[in-house]
């Protein structure tokens, strides 16, 4: 690390304490939230049955439904089941050129999706026997991409943690 590398660093941490320091409330005074929790989240699918196969056959995450995306006819809005009646969603575009997936500045990183420490182990197998490239992270995550190059993580955290600190 540079001296301007460690600066940098200095300033991000200041800036983060004074964030904290603003808006951070103790958990015990923090409001309860407005919302309900994610209903799903919205991803392209180049292939719908490649993106079934992945996600339902793969992963586990059982398909639910597909219907007619309202917003372009001829495209399918399908949704999976990640659990807690939370939902992973997926629209194709057929006749459109759709460009490699891509993590640009102000995109999508990434979705998290929470899985059971057991699950989780499993889902690491299925993976690896399926040669799908997982980067493994602190013995609770892995990442991946999907068919389409979206990167997804299976966390085996306790829900409103991460990494072992509460963030919930």
């Amino acid at each position: 690390m540079t001296a301007t590398d460690d600066a940098s660093s200095q300033r991000f941490a200041t800036r983060r304490r004074e964030l904290a320091e603003a808006h951070l409330r103790p958990p015990a005074s923090r409001p309860s939230s407005s919302g309900r929790g994610v209903h799903h989240t919205a991803l392209i699918s180049g292939d719908v049955e490649r993106t079934i196969r992945f996600y339902q056959d793969l992963l586990e995450f059982p398909l639910t439904e597909l219907i007619e995306n309202r917003d372009y006819h001829g495209s399918t809005h399908f949704f999976f089941d990640i659990g807690n009646s939370n939902l992973l969603a997926f629209f194709d575009f057929p006749g459109l050129d759709l460009t490699p997936y891509a993590e640009v500045l102000g995109g999508l990183h990434h979705v998290a999706i929470s899985v059971e420490p057991q699950r989780w182990q499993h889902l690491r197998e299925k993976l690896a026997t399926a040669g799908v490239e997982v980067s493994e992270h602190s013995e609770v995550s892995l990442y991946f991409r999907d068919p389409d190059g979206a990167r997804i993580e299976l966390i085996a955290d306790p829900l409103g943690e991460m990494y072992g600190t509460r963030v919930l």
